[in-house]
């Protein structure tokens, strides 16, 4: 193994950014708090809200959650950690439908238009708000259409207790849908330089609808932070324990890929998670990443790739390095895939 780059920190305060044309102006970059309370196996809950305040005290002004991660618990970790800030300088935003057992079980969504009012009412009771900046369900769900879910949260923003509505994890023909019913701030949705199915289709009807993109995964689960070796055992709750990408042949020839990213960033004096969210957010002034840190120093070093400038001859190297298509395994487990309507 080649010796880490030490990762560049941030010169300035953060650049911002607007969620499409209707949305809300948030910093270039977005702390994604999911790992905080589930999915990754265990995590450490005071570093958590310590990892919150260092991207507040940085800059960062965009948290996202969902209220299935950790079963409600990702909500109150986030209460916990806004108690004595000032929650307007914050945009939180927020995915529901999900459904959970009390043993973590997935059991479908419900993006009924009762669901959805039952979901942010608990939600704004957890967080101890009184709005939530963009709701969005987390997936398309097939037993209801997404004119009704929209129409539901529209009805919500009415009435003051949701700004702007998002979607996730959807198609251009839905994204058409459901902007003709309310304006959609943005689409939450993988994208990275082993994610890019979006750039076909999805991403010009975003652009074409006045949407923008979060994207979340821009380190791919953590293969392309550049700290994952083959050795790598992941608890039972990981979800990297079932992601077809992190299975056998599949990581090996990703973990490939990943050393060759590793070059180009030992050129520029940056680490390889850099240079991967530097590539999603040179992407566009419409794309703002999501940052998964669940500890202040893998921020620190998120934060250094607002710092990177990706030169031309950079971009080309990258694409050379990791074309477009090139990971082996979907991204998630056949099962969820077939929940994914920007899959279909």
């Amino acid at each position: 193994m080649t010796t880490p780059a030490t990762p560049s920190t941030p010169s300035h305060s953060l650049p911002t950014r607007t969620l499409g044309t209707t949305g809300p102006t948030t910093s270039a970059i977005g702390l994604g708090c999911m790992g905080m309370s589930d999915l990754y196996g265990p995590a450490d809950e005071a570093e958590s809200i310590a990892t919150i305040h260092a991207a507040l005290d940085a800059g960062i002004t965009l948290l996202d959650t969902g209220d299935f991660y950790g079963m409600g618990h990702n909500e109150l970790l986030i209460h916990d950690a806004l108690r004595g800030r000032d929650r307007d300088a914050v945009r939180i935003s927020v995915k529901f439908g999900a459904q959970r057992g009390p043993d973590g079980s997935w059991l479908g969504y419900d993006a009924s238009p009762a669901a959805t009012r039952t979901a942010l009412a608990y939600t704004l009771r957890r967080l101890r708000t009184d709005h939530i900046d963009v709701y969005r369900p987390a997936r398309l769900d097939p037993a209801v259409p997404v004119e009704e879910t929209v129409g539901a949260i529209a009805d919500l923003v009415k009435a003051g207790y949701v700004r702007h509505i998002g979607l996730s994890e959807v198609g251009a023909e839905t994204l058409r849908r459901a902007a003709a019913v309310h304006p959609i701030s943005d689409l939450q949705i993988e994208y990275s330089l082993l994610s890019r199915s979006i750039e076909a289709e999805i991403l010009p009807t975003a652009r074409e609808l006045g949407i923008g993109v979060t994207a979340y995964g821009v380190l791919s689960r953590g293969l392309l932070s550049g700290h994952w070796d083959q050795a790598r055992d992941v608890a039972g709750t990981d979800f990297r324990g079932f992601s077809p990408r992190f299975q056998d042949d599949n990581l090996t020839h990703n973990l490939g890929l990943v050393e060759a990213l590793r070059a180009i960033a030992e050129a520029k004096g940056v680490s390889v998670a850099q240079v991967a969210i530097a590539w999603v957010a040179s992407r566009g002034e419409d794309i703002v990443p999501l940052v998964g840190a669940r500890r202040r120093d893998r921020l620190t070093e998120a934060l250094g790739a607002l710092d990177v400038t990706l030169t031309p001859a950079d971009l080309a190297a990258v694409e050379a390095a990791v074309p477009a298509g090139s990971a082996a395994g979907d991204r998630y487990a056949a099962a969820q895939m077939a929940h994914l309507d920007s899959e279909h």
